[in-house]
């Protein structure tokens, strides 16, 4: 069992997962990746986990893809297969987020049901302004929870989300104080988790049926289009200028127009 996802199974039935890199900002490399995707397939399975819920370790949820190590991922990389596996389980899923949630940790909270959030909250879906477009699902998850307009807003702009703004875009269900959040997230996982596994399952099966064909072809559209831009120029500078703390240079990738020349 790797160290980065942190596992814990209570006697209500409540599998608590801890991404545990805190002097990552919980940044998921390939191990974390592998590890999530591990342990809920495995949950997913498990007849005694009837509810699961995830946290982050240090004060953060989690920073996102690990970028010094993504310019190297190669074809094997288990993001994809994370990605399905996430979207297909289908047991009740409670998140207590706070600090940074940035990329595919603040992604990861639109596949949850529930999601609360401390005040401290810092989310972020950084895709534009990395020369990339949005993955996990969330181009579809996103207009889903939230509508198309502030959908759009969000990913066009890559600007920062309190908690407040969370709550009121539905990204959300509630804020609470920094010292409750996970006792608030794990009351109300244990007040999922008494009712039967199975009609809580099917029930979860019945709310993704209306958008399950619209996620897979989501997520699809998402892996050739990040196939397509992964590696691009814009993407590199990206990279670099996040390794280097610059800001990034995208004005000399654009074609020249008459008004330029």
């Amino acid at each position: 069992m790797s160290e980065t996802v942190l596992q814990r199974l209570d006697d209500h039935g409540v599998l608590q997962l801890t991404l545990n890199r805190p002097e990552r900002k919980n940044a998921f490399n390939v191990e974390q990746w592998a590890a999530f995707r591990d342990a809920i397939a495995e949950a997913r399975e498990n007849p005694a986990v009837a509810v699961v819920l995830v946290t982050g370790a240090g004060g953060n949820f989690s920073s996102g893809t690990d970028l010094s190590e993504f310019a190297e991922a190669d074809a094997d990389h288990p993001f994809a297969s994370c990605t399905r596996v996430l979207a297909a389980f289908d047991k009740p899923l409670v998140a207590a987020a706070t600090g940074v949630a940035v990329g595919g940790g603040a992604t990861l909270l639109l596949h949850c049901d529930v999601v609360y959030v401390g005040q401290l909250l810092r989310m972020r879906l950084p895709f534009v302004s990395l020369g990339l477009v949005p993955e996990f699902g969330s181009s579809q998850l996103l207009q889903a929870r939230i509508g198309s307009r502030r959908a759009a807003e969000l990913l066009f702009t890559a600007e920062w989300i309190d908690s407040a703004r969370a709550v009121a875009t539905g990204i959300a269900t509630a804020a609470v104080g920094e010292t409750e959040l996970l006792a608030v997230a794990q009351a109300k996982a244990r007040e999922i988790a008494q009712w039967p596994v199975r009609s809580l399952q099917a029930t979860k099966q019945l709310l993704k049926r209306v958008h399950e064909p619209a996620l897979t072809d989501a997520i699809e559209a998402e892996e050739e289009a990040m196939a397509r831009l992964a590696g691009s120029p814009e993407n590199v500078e990206a990279i670099m200028a996040f390794l280097e703390k610059r800001p990034a240079d995208f004005r000399q990738f654009r074609h020249p127009t008459k008004a330029d020349s």
